[in-house]
């Protein structure tokens, strides 16, 4: 039965909720209202996306959790409490697996949700989401009145529908763009940190124009990403993007590969072909590493967008293409304009709107949201119940600095699942990430950007320890050539020169090494 109390504490509630404040703020204060009404250990607010959901806020568990996606089709209790309309609660000896098992933040060694319970949430008639309430010990629910967990739900789904949810994005792009943004971009643009929701804003400006972008950032940022983005947020959207890697071009090739060529234009052209641009016609198209593209290259690529023309290699014709450009670089080109290796005319109709995508290091709040992203997938491929990280991994990952940015932190937490996985590091199918799987030591590593103007024994000295001697090989390689990129001023070919390769072999090094 409802008391007086109970209605006294909801109107409090509502007051403090009907206070302006940003949505992400509402959310959480909302779960500290519910888990003062009814204690548990832990609760969670998840909107609907497609057939996953995603977690908007979070009280009691791993901070990697607003990372995750719980696709439905994997997670058999959610699926239930989408299912009904009506509060669902789970037997204490359910066999069905709780998504927050080994993610409930406790003192003790229990991993494992013993009483579970949820609600899908309605907004104008329609599932928007779920909330959820979990807790260690089996029984915790027995006493909550369901007369006052209704109207507290009530409350939930009124707040949700003033801090209004259903983002612009959504009301105007179609179902198969949201399930292309999910699928392609969500991981690389997880974060919460003020310069993502900074790059978030660029992105919402700059999509629906057709302006030229320019993505500018480090190695690893996720570049790509952002242009996908650009691209699913855009008019274009129901259109092709095509993709292109310029450093992947050979001089020889690259301007057949780009605009097309006619049938017998040069050996082996045995019929007409068209070029990546004929492609994207009506489209976008993405010129990945743009500073790679040779100055011979760079002459026909800016008469392309000049003028909306290509030029078929062995033809006169020309062929008007409408595509909207989107270019990418991890080279400074305002100083490869000044060197010589970048056109300053194509710099400019390139750099219409440049934008910069931030290196991990300056998105620290950030790692742990990514990093329970690559858990979740990771999940999936080794086919394990839970992968969760301890303290002392978490620590290890927030005290590094990253200078393979997000692809490192995909990558290090892929070897780490592995190797933990594989060593029966298990408890009921929960596997645990400790530092000793880590393969970085923060306080050894050196701050990015700090180049050791000195011989290889100063790059030497900064490598982070790994833990065999490949690793230690492959660290020490890599610091000696950002040492020596930055000497150059980011020329990779006049690096390469001065470590004695050939620029090939130096392409082909980077990328095995994940420079690129």
């Amino acid at each position: 039965m409802t008391t007086p109390n109970f209605f006294t504490s909801l109107i409090s509630v509502v007051a403090d909720l009907s206070s302006h404040m940003p949505s992400e703020q509402r959310y959480r204060r909302l779960l500290q209202h519910l888990r003062q009404t009814f204690p548990c250990d832990a609760s969670a607010l998840l909107r609907l996306e497609g057939r996953q959901l995603v977690p908007l806020a979070v009280s009691g568990l791993s901070e990697d959790t607003l990372g995750r996606r719980f696709a439905i089709d994997e997670h058999p209790r959610l699926a239930r409490i989408l299912a009904s309309d009506r509060a669902v609660r789970f037997a204490a000896d359910s066999d069905l697996p709780d998504p927050y098992d080994g993610l409930i933040e406790a003192e003790d060694a229990r991993l494992l949700v013993h009483d579970c319970m949820g609600v899908t949430l309605f907004i104008d008639g329609e599932p928007w989401g779920v909330l959820t309430l979990d807790a260690l010990g089996a029984g915790t629910f027995d006493g909550i009145d369901p007369l006052q967990f209704s109207a507290f739900i009530s409350l939930t789904a009124a707040s949700v529908k003033a801090a209004g949810l259903i983002s612009s994005l959504e009301q105007r792009v179609s179902y198969a763009t949201r399930t292309l943004i999910k699928k392609n971009a969500d991981h690389g643009l997880i974060g919460e940190s003020e310069c993502m929701q900074a790059l978030r804003n660029e992105i919402s400006t700059v999509a629906p124009s057709e302006l030229a972008v320019l993505i500018l950032g480090e190695t690893g940022v996720g570049k790509e990403l952002v242009a996908q983005r650009i691209h699913l947020e855009s008019a274009r959207a129901d259109q092709v993007m095509v993709y292109v890697n310029c450093a992947a071009l050979p001089e020889s090739i690259a301007e057949s590969e780009l605009f097309g060529h006619s049938k017998g234009a040069f050996s082996g052209a045995v019929s007409d072909r068209a070029g990546k641009f004929e492609l994207a016609d009506g489209g976008t198209i993405f010129l990945d590493e743009i500073g790679e593209l040779p100055l011979s290259i760079q002459a026909k690529l800016l008469r392309t967008l000049q003028n909306g023309d290509i030029q078929r290699v062995g033809s006169d014709r020309q062929i008007k293409v409408d595509v909207r450009i989107i270019a990418a670089t991890n080279r400074n080109l305002r100083q490869e304009v000044a060197s010589g290796q970048f056109r300053s005319d194509l710099y400019h109709r390139l750099a219409v709107y440049p934008m910069h995508v931030p290196p991990l290091r300056d998105r620290e709040k950030d790692v742990l949201l990514l990093a329970g992203a690559f858990l979740e997938k990771n999940q999936q491929h080794l086919d394990v119940k839970k992968l969760r990280l301890d303290s002392g991994a978490k620590k290890a990952l927030q005290e590094y600095h990253w200078p393979g940015n997000v692809r490192e932190l995909e990558h290090l937490l892929s070897r780490a699942a592995l190797k933990a996985s594989t060593r029966g590091n298990r408890q009921s199918g929960i596997v645990t990430i400790s530092a000793a799987y880590l393969d970085i030591a923060p306080h050894a590593q050196a701050e990015p950007g700090a180049v050791q103007d000195g011989t290889a024994s100063d790059a030497a000295a900064t490598v982070s320890i790994p833990l065999d001697f490949k690793d230690a090989v492959d660290e020490f390689q890599r610091q000696l050539i950002r040492q020596q990129i930055a000497r150059h001023h980011g020329n990779r070919a006049a690096a390469a020169r001065s470590l004695g390769l050939d620029r090939g072999n130096f392409h082909r090094l980077l990328k095995r090494l994940a420079m690129l």
